[in-house]
């Protein structure tokens, strides 16, 4: 047993419905050969639920290694959350403007004068002071900015029209969006003229609904117009993790690095795996994530990635989703992956 396996039964890790290198490292079943010899258990917050759930959302849990959303990891180290930001990934997955089948929207300088859907931040949201868990509404703010701006536009040139946020308590999930909030009704209604949506399960969404995209997102021309709440994806642990257990740290990393590589030449189980991480059919998940997806799993912390993911909290700051500006330099810590790749080229040659 490694020193700082010591005291520790448990790795915990949670990450969102959508392509990591992580969850694939998990279905694998490379992180649990990974740790087994030293007795440590490999759990996710997702399968164990209960309590625990809620630190995906806060980050208060010692040996937790998180791969999501920065609508929660970016507000929760606003509000002191002692994390530390250890990669980033970037996989466009599917960010797209829906608009009813007769609309002649098919380009972002066409949603000049239109009523854009914005959904209502949930009351729990703002009576607990957590507005980035209202993801739906960062998510779709975020989304219409980057769209006009590679217009040359702002927010002032459309109508945004609150709608409801609330997530559906029965049904098929897939039906309303990944439950993100209430679906596509305002606009089938008539009541706006586009929303945004992401992701797998809004591909099937907006095929069940009878939507159309009207403009792809992930074709804009410039990453710095797709920064959203997934892109980028950053990886945050908790400081007792890299300060006490960093060898624990460095041997889970190794193996997401090790799944990324295994996804380049590995598309089709990457696929099949992804069904049930981004809980969408098999014609979700192709139609959300292509264009060589599967080649850029991996993490890292490359400067243009930091200068987006500074994008994003900038934006979050300006729009109200944090309490506080905090020290985002300070916040990365490179050792961790740096040592990781180093493991993985090591053992590559070896081989």
């Amino acid at each position: 047993m490694s020193t700082s396996a010591k005291n520790v039964d448990t790795i915990w890790f949670t990450r969102c419905p959508v392509p990591t290198a992580t969850g694939l490292a998990y279905k694998l079943g490379w992180l649990d050969s990974e740790f087994k010899p030293d007795g440590i258990h490999i759990k996710t917050l997702q399968e164990v639920g209960g309590d625990l759930a809620r630190h995906h959302y806060d980050h208060q849990l010692a040996t937790l290694v998180r791969e999501g959303g920065n609508l929660l990891a970016i507000p929760a180290k606003a509000q002191g959350a002692p994390t530390r930001l250890v990669g980033l990934t970037w996989i466009d997955e599917a960010q797209a403007i829906l608009v009813r089948p007769d609309s002649t929207i098919r380009s972002p300088a066409q949603l000049k004068g239109k009523r854009l859907a914005l959904p209502a931040y949930r009351a729990a949201d703002l009576a607990e002071n957590r507005r980035g868990r209202s993801i739906a509404r960062g998510m779709s703010l975020a989304g219409y900015k980057g769209v006009l701006a590679s217009a040359g536009l702002t927010l002032d040139d459309v109508h945004l029209i609150e709608v409801s946020n609330e997530r559906p308590t029965a049904g098929n999930s897939r039906e309303n969006l990944g439950s993100l909030w209430g679906g596509l009704e305002p606009l089938i209604n008539g009541e706006v003229d586009a929303i945004y949506v992401k992701g797998a399960s809004s591909v099937d969404a907006a095929r069940q609904h009878g939507a159309v995209v009207g403009i792809d997102i992930d074709k804009l021309p410039e990453r710095r117009f797709r920064v959203n709440n997934g892109t980028p994806r950053p990886i945050t642990v908790h400081e007792d993790l890299i300060e006490n257990h960093f060898d624990l740290l460095v041997r889970f990393l190794y193996q997401t690095l090790r799944a990324a590589e295994w996804a380049k030449t590995n598309l089709a189980g990457v696929q099949e795996i992804l069904q049930g991480e981004a809980r969408a059919s098999s014609a979700g998940v192709a139609a959300a994530y292509r264009d060589g997806f599967h080649l850029t799993l991996a993490p890292d912390l490359t400067s243009e990635r930091v200068e987006l993911f500074r994008q994003q909290k900038n934006f979050q700051l300006i729009y109200g989703i944090l309490d506080r500006d905090f020290d985002f330099d300070a916040w990365i810590d490179h050792r961790p992956l740096e040592e990781a790749r180093r493991r993985l080229e090591g053992y590559s040659k070896a081989a």
